[in-house]
């Protein structure tokens, strides 16, 4: 490729929107132009990368026995409200309707329309197991659509559905795709994570992420060093901070707290430890025709709910915050003076592990300006039901025991489900097992985020001159700079044949020959981000020489002409993957 021939857009700076570095570079640098809100164009330099990306995830997941299909981005609704989705999606899910007034979807996702092709062709034990991919452009109607193409509306996605007979081949199957996703990382060069996770609106009964490794990452990552422990916060288990209950010590007091109502107020006014705090979080859960179900959760004061582990205690999957005209309604006092003693009204009570372990704590009264000391279970209140709730916290002990947690940022880049039966019992898809009895299909669902990748992949590679790709996504291997190209001859020819080397070498070269001065040309490269530089002067022509450095080479090297084209190839072809 001749840069003349191609298309080259870069920017001195970044639009005032781009609040992190991968959105900054990736616009300064020529690889994305917005359109509208999360919507992007992607120019011929960042497509470049795009198809690499595409092609290492299509060669795993040949391998792994996937088969490659297309399934359409429009979708009729009558599939997401079989599968019970269309309510429970919410607003990211964008709903249109054709000039017939029938309603679509643009999809977010296919687990509906990979459902209904597998009801409709799948008949038998004997076409199992089956695992269907695809690439193709998905749409989600983000709130707040920021951070460039990580939190976009429209991005690509590979996403690949297995079919299995049972529980146990769905293992199998999991473990394929599992086994096929670290080797698709680790080829792409990024530093990645493999985390427990939380199934989310996609439903099922266990999942995993893959997280790049980066500050500016959306994900808490929770990670034991001593072991190989990892999760999302959302899913990370919290072991109670306390190993077991003491003995009660205190008598049970009322204290005078005249506004305070924050923990840290309550703990310095009355000379107490913090620890020894309880934290109180009203949810309600609305019951048709009647009042709403109140719950009380106690945590520690230092602790925070974790809203993903609170969905999933029995009877509150469908919780909200209660408003404070009902916590008065029910406790008799606002936010700040609540606990577990002298409710108005009954209520449900819950406590963390950390709160179950607790002795001679502090709850609020229920009483304006007033929290009681020296409480105690068993003594003074019922003994809990006890619950996970909180996250966990860097220093935690690990659930398996094996050190204490960690905590990193990371960016989701793909994420793999057990789906169950999820989908194809509400969708009718079954088979006919040995015995000729109808079946459930057991599924299994595989996302890449291959347009997010980008970002990712740039979030862990910078410096302050621009982008440092990936060997295996960089746009370009090698930039060839020639000095003066179109004023001098011996630069032209030179550049001109060992471009055509480098080509022939399997290389995938471009060559700068815009005439533009060394400068302009350097800036360019360094910021779109090429691994590898060879510069040709007409002085270094004299002495037979050229000019190599690589994009983290702090000095370049000199290369007698000879040596130019087997030094690239040998380090291109040597680029080290994580």
């Amino acid at each position: 490729m001749k840069a003349s021939r191609f298309f080259i857009s870069t920017l001195k700076e970044a639009p005032a929107d781009a609040e992190i570095v991968s959105h900054q570079l990736m616009v300064r640098a020529g690889i994305i132009r917005r359109i509208a809100g999360g919507i992007y164009n992607y120019m011929p330099i960042g497509l470049r990368s795009i198809r690499k990306i595409e092609a290492i995830v299509r060669k795993e997941m040949n391998y792994a026995g996937a088969i490659e299909l297309l399934m359409p981005s429009v979708q009729p609704a009558e599939l997401w409200r079989e599968s019970g989705r269309w309510e429970q999606y919410g607003p990211e899910l964008l709903r249109v309707k054709d000039r017939h007034d029938r309603d679509f979807v643009i999809g977010p996702t296919h687990e509906e329309v990979v459902t209904d092709i597998a009801r409709r062709e799948i008949k038998s034990h004997r076409q199992l197991p089956i695992n269907f991919y695809q690439v193709q452009t998905k749409f989600r109607d983000e709130i707040r659509p920021r951070f460039g193409v990580i939190r976009g509306r429209e991005f690509i996605m590979k996403d690949a559905y297995s079919f299995d007979r049972d529980y146990a081949g769905l293992q199998l199957s999991y473990k394929k795709m599992y086994d096929a996703y670290i080797r698709i990382f680790t080829h792409l060069g990024l530093t990645f994570r493999v985390v427990a996770a939380d199934n989310g609106s996609i439903g099922g009964t266990g999942s995993h992420e893959f997280h790049v490794i980066a500050e500016t990452g959306e994900d808490i990552i929770v990670y034991c060093p001593g072991s190989d422990y990892a999760a999302n916060i959302e899913a990370a288990e919290a072991i109670s901070s306390i190993d077991s209950r003491a003995a009660p010590s205190e008598p049970l007091s009322k204290k005078s707290t005249p506004g305070k109502v924050k923990c840290e107020e309550v703990a310095n006014y009355l000379g107490i430890a913090l620890e020894r705090i309880t934290k109180s979080v009203v949810l309600a859960v609305d019951n048709e025709g009647t009042n709403p179900t109140i719950w009380l959760l106690l945590l520690q004061s230092a602790h925070e709910l974790n809203k993903i582990k609170a969905s999933k205690v029995p009877g509150l999957a469908n919780y909200r915050f209660a408003t404070e005209r009902e916590i008065v309604d029910w406790f008799g006092a606002p936010s700040g003076y609540l606990g577990p003693l002298n409710i108005q009204k009954p209520v449900k009570i819950l406590a963390d592990r950390t709160v179950a372990n607790m002795s001679d704590f502090v709850v609020g009264s229920n009483e304006i300006n007033y929290h009681t000391t020296g409480v105690n279970w068993g003594r003074d209140l019922p003994e809990p039901k006890v619950a996970d709730l909180r996250n966990v916290r860097k220093g935690d002990p690990s659930p398996d025991g094996c050190g204490n947690l960690d905590l990193c940022r990371g960016i989701e880049v793909g994420h793999v489900f057990q789906l169950g039966i999820k989908y194809s019992k509400s969708m009718g898809a079954v088979f006919l097992d040995e015995n000729g009895k109808p079946t459930p299909i057991t599924m299994g669902s595989y996302g890449i985020g291959i347009t997010r990748i980008l970002s990712a992949a740039i979030e862990q590679n910078f410096d302050e001159r621009g982008i440092i790709w990936p060997e295996a996504i960089a746009p370009f291997h090698l930039v060839l700079c020639p000095m003066d190209y179109k004023r001098s001859n011996s630069v032209r020819k030179q550049a001109n044949k060992l471009y055509k080397e480098l080509l022939d070498s399997g290389i995938e070269v471009i060559l700068d020959d815009r005439g533009e001065r060394p400068g302009v040309m350097f800036v360019d490269w360094e910021l779109i981000g090429v691994p590898h530089r060879l510069v040709i002067g007409e002085r270094g022509l004299r002495d037979n020489k050229v000019e190599y450095q690589g994009r983290r080479d702090v000095e370049p090297t000199l290369l007698s002409l000879e040596q130019a084209v087997p030094w690239v190839v040998e380090r291109v072809c040597a680029a080290p993957v994580h």
